[in-house]
């Protein structure tokens, strides 16, 4: 059986619109840098062309023979990166915030932690399994079985949000986490359970940080006019923040969706990438592509990701291998909360969180990972009815 090559055109079609951009919307930071022109395309394009022959070469291997090793050995080399980033010497490793990230090797930097949500992902498919489909269904054995997972969370927000400062990845996995939980076999119960814990960690994460608090306030500033005024007037003095700080970058962001109009200002005329924004190529990658393309052009990406997704959700629903069905789910859930949360993000509607959009965003970790990971989900689907 070929593995599904819809879902194979799709992902290389999303990669080179996000090559396109990496051209048009890089100018200020080029400029700003010193760099050549070409500097971010030639990156990205590379990048792309790898992250295309790694989808490409995992879809034709054997699932019954090489997915676990595969997921597994993601997995272990993950956590050893983790764990080397934390005694390599700082010429070594790059810093952001004051948190390191990034691993410098020869040409590039990598991010463990874009690598470590598929091995993450592998590794709930294969545990859950094994633990909670062959289970008991009483609750209180449900809430032993899902114990060690919860410390197995906490320990990863204790790395990820806190000592790499990463607030948008750990919400990604959560939420992740509880999804898979619930398809694996979990009642609605430890559902409600897992989501109210998991709720009450974001909360955690968000007092213990200064920063976070203060985004929080910058967010609240940009709507509490609106939602104030749906409200009971009484609510007001105890829901209104005076002297929030500036939203630079959602005001900025939202200006490029509102000069992109229905049609936009044609490719490479947009000019919230000339400084506005810093890293518009990142983090505000759709806005900038909102304020070139337009409402049309934006929606027609968000239809090809759509696709891409009701692939592999579809690989998901027809593999009778429970560890394979698993697995593609939690790869569909991961570049889904991703994609939504930084749309969200960059349209007032939640905090910025800093996450890259899947294909889109400029970032080889990014690219590499989630080719990686839906090049799984291309060898899986060789098998799925």
């Amino acid at each position: 059986m070929s593995a599904d090559k819809t879902l194979y055109y799709l992902a290389v079609a999303l990669l080179c619109i996000g090559v396109i951009f990496s051209l048009s919307l890089s100018v200020f930071t080029v400029l700003y840098f010193e760099y050549s022109e070409l500097h971010f395309f030639i990156r990205q394009f590379l990048v792309s062309v790898l992250g295309i022959i790694l989808m490409w070469s995992i879809s034709r291997l054997n699932p019954d023979k090489h997915f676990k090793i595969l997921g597994f050995t993601i997995l272990i080399i993950c956590i050893i990166m983790l764990i080397a980033m934390y005694v390599l010497p700082s010429s070594m490793v790059t810093e952001a915030g004051g948190a390191r990230r990034w691993i410098r090797l020869p040409g590039f930097s990598l991010s463990p932690v874009e690598f470590l949500k598929i091995g993450f992902i592998f590794f709930l498919a294969w545990s859950f399994e094994r633990k909670i489909i062959s289970g008991e269904k009483r609750i209180k054995d449900e809430f032993k079985t899902l114990i060690p997972y919860v410390i197995l969370l906490v320990i990863l927000a204790f790395v990820i949000a806190f000592l790499q400062k990463d607030f948008g990845q750990m919400v990604v996995l959560m939420l992740t986490f509880i999804i898979m939980a619930v398809f694996a076999g979990s009642s609605f119960k430890i559902f409600m359970a897992t989501f109210v814990i998991a709720i009450f960690g974001v909360f955690i994460m968000i007092v213990s940080s200064q920063h976070r608090i203060t985004r929080i306030k910058s967010w609240w500033g940009t709507i509490q006019d609106m939602v104030l005024s749906i409200l009971p007037k009484s609510w007001e003095p105890y829901l209104r923040i005076e002297d929030v700080p500036e939203p630079y970058q959602i005001s900025h962001s939202l200006n490029a969706i509102k000069h992109g109009g229905f049609f936009g200002q044609d490719l490479g005329g947009g000019t919230i990438k000339l400084g506005f924004l810093s890293e518009v190529h990142t983090d505000f990658v759709l806005s900038g592509i909102f304020e070139e393309i337009g409402l049309i052009g934006i929606f027609f990406i968000i239809l090809l990701f759509w696709f891409l997704l009701y692939r592999i959700f579809r690989i998901s629903s027809r593999s009778e291998n429970k560890v394979y069905h698993l697995f593609t789910l939690g790869i569909g859930l991961m570049m889904t909360f991703s994609f939504l949360i930084n749309a969200y993000g960059i349209s007032s509607i939640t905090p910025v969180k800093g996450l890259a959009v899947p294909f889109l965003s400029y970032g080889g970790s990014s690219i590499l990972a989630t080719c990686i990971g839906v090049g799984m989900v291309l060898m899986i689907s060789k098998k799925a009815k």
